[in-house]
């Protein structure tokens, strides 16, 4: 019975030691995770559909930073969406920021589109320019009943 209480110990030591190993690499991958630079920028959006914490934040579809924080402005009803850019990366100041789809089923991800000013966006910086997320149903909807295509119902 020895033998078997040693192997049963040993799995169970071995699963510690996996679970701690994905714990590590686990908090690695977070932005906010230790010896992770970076800094943080925000921009305002009057929908961000499915857009939530950790999403990705791409330029040019290279992921660049996550979504760090999404929250009510309670005085301008917008989604202020906080974002941990890498330090290596540097965002124009007049830089636009959309939501977009990762395919049909895919997830929300913020796109930012690189202006062209000289001056880049500092530690908690704002982003001007942005497009909320799209309701891929709504666009279905108006597309079927003719709305918004200039289609018209009477004879």
């Amino acid at each position: 019975m020895k033998s078997g209480a040693v192997l049963e110990t040993l799995i169970g030591l071995i699963v510690l030691i996996a679970a701690g190993a994905f714990l590590f690499y686990g908090q690695g991958q977070l932005d906010e995770g230790p010896g992770r630079a970076g800094y943080t920028i925000t921009a305002r959006f009057s929908s961000i559909g499915d857009l939530s914490r950790g999403a990705e934040v791409r330029v040019a579809g290279v992921p660049v930073g996550t979504v760090s924080g999404i929250e009510l402005d309670q005085q301008t009803y917008f989604a202020r969406t906080i974002f941990k850019i890498r330090s290596d990366v540097e965002i124009p100041d007049d830089s636009t920021a959309k939501i977009a789809m990762a395919g049909l089923l895919g997830g929300a991800y913020v796109e930012i589109e690189p202006g062209g000013s000289t001056e880049m966006l500092p530690e908690g910086g704002e982003i001007e320019f942005t497009q909320g997320s799209v309701d891929l149903f709504d666009l279905i909807g108006e597309a079927v009943m003719g709305r918004g295509s200039g289609a018209s119902t009477s004879p």
